[in-house]
Order: C-alpha cells, then sequence, then structure tokens
C-alpha cells in the first residue's frame, strides 16, 4: 500500500523597516486592513506581528500560517497579491530594507505562540549550507529544553513563490532557511537566540529576538 505524504505546512514572513514618519500608519494598515486581508484567504490559519526588542536588522516582523506552499498559488492568493489596495500599495512604497519569504515547514516542535519569539536566518541556502537537518533536529530538540520555549520551526524557503517586494534589494538576494522560536518570555528568547549562534555558528547571517503586537486567528473572523 502507497501512503502518500502529506504537504508540508506553510509560513510566509514578511521582515521589514519603516520611515518613522510613516511609522503610525504602517502600524494602522497592519492592524486595520492587512492582517485580516491575509488571514480572510482560502488555506490561511492565522497571523501574528512583531517588534524587535534585540538586534538591528529589521524593526517589524509579520508571519501568515498557511496549510502548504499550494495555498500562495490559488486564484484568490494571486488576485490580493496582485490586486493590492490603494492603502497597502502607499506602505509598501514606505517600506524598506524588506525579506519576503514563502517558506515551508521543515520541521516543528511544541506548539503555541508565545509573547516574544528568537529568529535567526542562515547565510546561505539549504543546498550549499554545511547544517543540515539531523543537527536542526537535534538543537530544537536542545532548545525545546529551555524553560519558557514552547515552539520551534525550521523554515525552508521556496525560490518561486518567495517573490521579492518592491523595497527587498535583489542584489545578492540568498534564499536561506530560518528558524523561529516561540517562548514565554524575553530571558527565554534571548537564551534560545543565544543557543543558536553558539551551535551554528558562522552559519548565521542575522539573529534577532522580537515581542508580539498581536495575533489574529482565522476562525475569529465573521463570514
Amino acid at each position: 500500500m502507497t501512503v502518500e505524504k502529506q504537504p508540508l505546512a506553510a509560513q510566509l514572513y514578511v521582515w521589514s523597516d519603516i520611515d518613522p514618519d510613516h511609522e503610525a500608519d504602517f502600524n494602522l494598515w497592519y492592524d486595520r486592513e492587512h492582517m485580516e486581508e491575509r488571514v480572510r484567504i482560502p488555506g490561511f490559519s492565522g497571523a501574528r506581528r512583531y517588534r524587535a526588542v534585540s538586534g538591528s536588522a529589521r524593526r517589524y516582523l509579520a508571519l501568515y500560517r498557511a496549510d502548504s506552499l499550494a495555498c500562495f498559488t490559488t486564484d484568490e492568493y494571486r488576485k490580493a497579491f496582485t490586486q493590492q489596495t490603494n492603502w497597502s500599495n502607499l506602505n509598501f512604497s514606505r517600506m524598506s530594507n524588506t525579506r519576503r519569504r514563502v517558506m515551508s515547514v521543515e520541521q516543528e516542535t511544541g506548539f503555541g505562540a508565545g509573547g516574544y519569539v528568537a529568529m535567526i536566518v542562515l547565510n546561505k541556502p539549504v543546498g550549499e549550507t554545511t547544517v543540515d537537518a539531523d543537527q536542526i533536529a537535534q538543537l530544537l530538540s536542545d532548545i525545546a529544553q529551555i524553560d519558557g520555549v514552547m515552539h520551534s520551526q525550521y523554515l525552508v524557503p521556496d525560490e518561486t513563490l518567495s517573490t521579492p517586494l518592491p523595497s527587498e534589494n535583489t542584489q545578492g538576494r540568498v534564499l536561506a532557511p530560518a528558524i523561529v522560536i516561540d517562548t514565554t518570555t524575553e530571558p527565554a528568547a534571548e537564551a534560545a537566540l543565544h543557543q543558536m549562534r553558539d551551535t551554528l555558528g558562522d552559519a548565521v547571517e542575522d539573529a534577532q529576538t522580537f515581542s508580539l503586537l498581536w495575533s489574529l486567528d482565522q476562525r475569529e473572523l465573521s463570514a
């Protein structure tokens, strides 16, 4: 009997900066339009927004959970992505230093969403990095022992679906894996970040911790 392999869950992250002069409108756009608009797309189960509390790479992180990579190829998603509202286009034009990645959830431990997140991004794509899947599995298992760590994900970007936003510099663009760790406290997030950097060493390009601004579950939306 042949057992069909179930598609992996997917995660979109948009990691960016914003001009302080436009920051209030940027946050209002996310809060009053953009997150709801995306979570209403079939196949999306929720979204979360974060602000950085350590590191200097980018200040804001948005994570969108989807059932699979196929959710980013539907007519509904294509329409939302290609027919942006005027408010969306305005804020996309104001964003800077942006990274948009559509990623499969290749490994996952634990569950839930904590008030803080630790995230590292590797500096090479999967086929070029010296970090293998077994090392990642052991690292996630070790980090799970830290008090306050609730949920860990190893995310691998899809080259075709990770279309850059206008504010992303595409010169030398690297589609590298990321690890996202949900924790209940800031010290737990810092401990997870420290352990990832110590273990992965020179394979790490960026590392930051974030605090949760708010989250939206698809089940909370009315029809």
